[in-house]
């Protein structure tokens, strides 16, 4: 792509990113944040190439500096239903639409941008190129990683705190040995697998679906 969307000035540039598409547990976080180009926060950078704490320190600055920030999820159902691809697009197009400035342009990190009532524009490695998806990028990344965190009390033995649901072998270890829960991606291959195990084996019932708090704020 050339670099004209980049480098266009617009009043009110939203940068849209996503977290948790690789999962096996738990919704799909998106976030929209418009920068204020008065007050530049340094450090920006796709959040996997962040430490934790920096992540951190960084999503605290851009609350308090950013124009505007949202964050907005597609929860399991969804992503079931959908497929991720789509949930991860409806997330996004609800984080754009909850913030409270509204954006005359987005740019949307990765090949596909959601349907927006503004313009829209994807950006390859958006989070390491444009400074408000890396802002989006961050917030997305913090806020799904407290949520899943949150899980560890409530599903006891999987490690969600540890590896906030993707697919480690501990994950995987557990679901074989607990089953699945409510907050399990049932069109992903290894949870499929599990549930098809748990039917064979009908002494080990499904972890109860406990009500669960909303990942958004």
């Amino acid at each position: 792509m050339t670099n004209t969307l980049l480098d266009h000035h617009y009043q009110c540039l939203a940068g849209v990113d996503e977290a948790g598409r690789g999962p096996l547990a738990g919704p799909v976080l998106a976030a929209a944040v418009i920068l204020d180009e008065r007050r530049p926060i340094a450090g920006l950078d796709d959040s996997k190439r962040l430490s934790h704490a920096k992540r951190l320190h960084l999503s605290a600055e851009i609350k308090a500096s950013a124009l505007a920030w949202s964050v907005a999820e597609a929860g399991v159902a969804e992503i079931d239903r959908l497929n991720i691809l789509n949930a991860s697009l409806l997330a996004m197009q609800r984080a754009v639409e909850a913030l409270a400035i509204a954006p005359l342009m987005a740019l949307v990190d990765g090949l596909h941008a959601p349907a927006l009532r503004c313009p829209a524009q994807a950006v390859v490695r958006g989070d390491s190129r444009v400074p408000a998806i890396s802002a989006a990028s961050i917030i997305a990344k913090v806020e799904r990683d407290r949520w899943m965190t949150a899980m560890e009390d409530r599903y006891p033995g999987y490690g969600f705190a540890a590896h906030k649901g993707y697919p480690t072998r501990r994950h995987i270890a557990a679901l074989a040995r607990l089953g699945v829960t409510a907050i399990h991606r049932r069109g992903f291959a290894p949870v499929k697998q599990a549930l098809n195990q748990s039917i064979r084996d009908l002494s080990r019932p499904l972890v109860p679906d406990p009500a669960l708090p909303p990942a958004s704020l």
